[in-house]
């Protein structure tokens, strides 16, 4: 049990310093979100089609085998896997890997609306207390406040909240695909089909930058750290201690991509984009309690 909570702090903390790795690409190679996008997954992608091929060939042979299912698949790598990746990381090229994290964080709210207006009913007290957190600390993040002006660009906090959209295209998505085929055949074919579509529709191969070994490290930290080796951790903690408790430790990535920026890039924070964290970041322990008392 304790190493499953190990594990899956570890891999929200490695979530978390990819983020910054990209802040750090952006601010120092100059290369765009799209071509991050695609490097991110084909390296992610390749590394989980290995493990996949070791672990779990045969759920894999399933898959490939099943047109329906396949074209389910389709439809996550690029409506969910590639979207999110995308727009997360152009939130962060036109902010910071802290506040474009926590932006993204909006998505359990936005879950919580979205099935409010599925089921046709009004939301519950205590999920009017997450829309009304999510919707002041999205204010005080943007504005410090001041209604006059944004303390970050439109483009960034347009970009976070796309991101939070994504995100939840990410979590509904693959849910039936999941459950039959286990996570890790999902996720890394997805990587590879999302990767190779960011790819061609973006044309990244012909847009390749010249990376120095700093920026060659960072790329291959955001693909092997930061995505295969964190979503590798998450995925034996949720296994071990549950999908609630996991969600919960999960948080822990934009603290760590707050501390990262803080020491390596040295990104400052003021008081009110600590106050909007905390508001934004209250809704996901909130409703993981819900969810908790409700089973």
């Amino acid at each position: 049990m304790k190493k499953g909570f190990l594990l899956t702090a570890l891999g929200a903390a490695c979530w978390g310093f990819s983020g910054t790795c990209g802040q750090y690409l952006f601010m120092h190679a100059h290369i765009s979100s799209s071509y991050l996008t695609t490097m991110r997954m084909l390296i992610a992608g390749g590394v989980l089609m290995i493990i996949t091929f070791i672990n779990s060939r045969e759920m894999l042979k399933r898959l490939m085998q099943n047109k329906r299912d396949l074209l389910q698949l389709f439809i996550f790598a690029i409506g969910g896997l590639a979207f999110s990746q995308w727009t997360y990381l152009t939130a962060i090229s036109y902010s910071n890997a802290a506040t474009a994290t926590v932006l993204q964080y909006l998505y359990p709210t936005l879950l919580v609306i979205l099935t409010c207006l599925k089921d046709h009913r009004f939301p519950q007290s205590i999920e009017v207390l997450c829309i009304v957190l999510a919707t002041l600390g999205t204010f005080v993040l943007a504005t410090h406040g001041h209604l006059d002006s944004l303390n970050i660009s439109m483009q960034g906090l347009l970009w976070g909240i796309l991101a939070a959209i994504a995100a939840c295209s990410y979590t509904l998505t693959p849910v039936k695909l999941m459950h039959r085929y286990g996570s890790l055949p999902i996720v890394s074919l997805g990587m590879m089909i999302g990767g190779l579509f960011m790819g061609i529709a973006f044309q990244s191969y012909k847009h390749i930058p010249a990376l120095d070994i700093s920026g060659i490290l960072a790329m291959l930290a955001i693909g092997l750290i930061g995505t295969a080796l964190a979503f590798t951790m998450y995925l034996f903690g949720v296994s071990t201690i549950g999908a609630i408790k996991a969600s919960m430790l999960a948080s822990l990535e934009p603290v760590s991509a707050a501390i990262c920026s803080f020491f390596w890039l040295h990104t400052t924070f003021q008081f009110t984009d600590f106050l909007g964290f905390f508001l934004i970041m209250a809704t996901v322990f909130i409703l993981a309690k819900a969810k908790e008392k409700a089973q």
